[in-house]
């Protein structure tokens, strides 16, 4: 047989198995596909940090239907814009469970998107599961939280730092509820260790006007910076702090919201010696963890890098699948209940959802920020710690006083309102 010859008997064998590869996967998923929703802010302040959790979120996804899917149907993402903005992050979950189609929603950042759009999913007896560390002082019937509760972050790194960098403390954030909260929760705490509070500043989400708090810290002489600006408000701070003087060898920055793609994107800010506290770091030495970043690397190139909201993500979309597939059900309220006894093998470690809150069973980590856009873990927990949404200083009856009034005195809304 001729060379030509032979290479076309090897297309035509090559196209036979393409189209019998197709014909395979059509018939396999013969099904209507179970249709989710990702809804995360591709636009505005907040993207430089969620846009990766969509990845994320997407590969998850991905990895499902190249196992089989769920169910014998493909799982179809569709994909959604909250423009770092509550108010429209309310108005698209609204629509998405109007669709009348979709089986769960992954998604949310910012604790203003997420208190948007929680009384929608109740409102719809529908399913939201948020990524995310957060303040605490929630527990809806209606939402999965994957990310940390207070007593798995924040908390446990104020305890580290009173220890080990210092004794007096620095709060600054962005002004809405997340920084608010874990603020007064840390205030709480402060007063219990006995340390000092010597300032605390707030900055509008996307600002870039940062000089007057960065003259604040400078004039207070703190020895420890908590840092809970999300966004990139943090590249404007960060430059500010070292235009002043201010490294980490002076007085060290704890962030609570700034994970590998932050620390890339921050670049001449220089933050190499500043600390943040997270579940996950994309440098825990682990199988587990090697073989997540290998394959995600191969899905969307040799230099990205992972962060805690996205492996709390992608653990997310885990977790949901093998609940789908236990109780052979996906409707919204199935799978809620479903999750509830399902645990995995994460990159972060050993990760389970604690049946009486909602939330997730998680280790605690601390790491100093490297110039190579990485981690070194200084801390960990022995073990997960339990979720305790509600921390211990206040009632729960208290704290739920003190996020009426934040949420009346900013005019209804979970943000302050933009200064004119």
């Amino acid at each position: 047989m001729r060379a030509s010859t032979r290479r076309t008997a090897l297309q035509v064998g090559l196209a036979a198995t393409a189209a019998g590869g197709a014909a395979f996967a059509a018939w396999r998923f013969r099904k209507q596909p179970i249709r989710v929703g990702v809804l995360h802010s591709l636009t505005g302040t907040m993207s430089l940090s969620e846009r990766p959790v969509v990845d994320a979120t997407l590969f998850a996804i991905e990895l499902v239907n190249q196992s089989g899917g769920l169910l014998g149907r493909r799982v179809e993402p569709v994909v959604v814009d909250g423009r770092s903005d509550g108010q429209h992050f309310a108005r698209e979950a609204d629509a998405l469970l109007r669709r009348g189609d979709i089986s769960v929603v992954f998604g949310c950042w910012t604790s203003a998107s997420r208190k948007s759009v929680v009384p929608v999913f109740e409102r719809h007896r529908h399913l939201l599961v948020y990524p995310v560390q957060y303040e605490g002082l929630e527990q809806s019937p209606n939402v999965i939280y994957t990310g940390a509760a207070p007593n798995q972050q924040i908390i446990p790194a104020v305890a580290w730092a009173f220890e080990n960098v210092g004794r007096s403390f620095f709060l600054v954030g962005s002004d809405y509820v997340f920084p608010r909260t874990a603020n007064e929760i840390t205030k709480d705490q402060l007063r219990a260790i006995g340390a000092t509070l010597v300032g605390e500043q707030y900055l509008p989400l996307g600002s870039r006007d940062v000089d007057a708090c960065v003259r604040a810290i400078v004039e207070a002489r703190p020895s420890v910076i908590l840092n809970t600006i999300n966004g990139d408000t943090n590249l404007a701070f960060f430059r500010a702090l070292r235009a002043a003087g201010i490294t980490p060898s002076r007085i060290p920055t704890v962030s609570f919201s700034i994970g590998e793609p932050e620390l890339q994107s921050l670049g001449d800010a220089d933050v190499a010696g500043d600390f943040a506290a997270w579940n996950y770091f994309q440098s825990i030495a682990s199988a587990k963890n090697r073989a997540w970043i290998s394959a995600f690397r191969q899905r969307y190139g040799a230099n990205r890098t992972l962060s805690d909201p996205m492996e709390a993500a992608f653990v997310g979309v885990q977790l949901w699948a093998q609940a789908v597939r236990s109780i052979g059900e996906f409707s919204p309220r199935a799978a809620r209940l479903g999750m509830l006894s399902q645990s995995v093998e994460a990159p972060e470690g050993v990760v389970a959802i604690d049946a009486d809150t909602g939330h997730c069973w998680k280790s605690v980590r601390i790491g100093r920020a490297r110039r190579d856009g990485q981690f070194d873990i200084v801390w960990n927990s022995d073990r997960p710690a339990r979720p305790e949404p509600f921390p211990i200083y206040r009632s729960e009856a208290e704290w739920q006083r003190f996020l009426r009034a934040l949420y009346e005195g900013w005019g209804a809304r979970w943000s302050a309102p933009a200064r004119g």
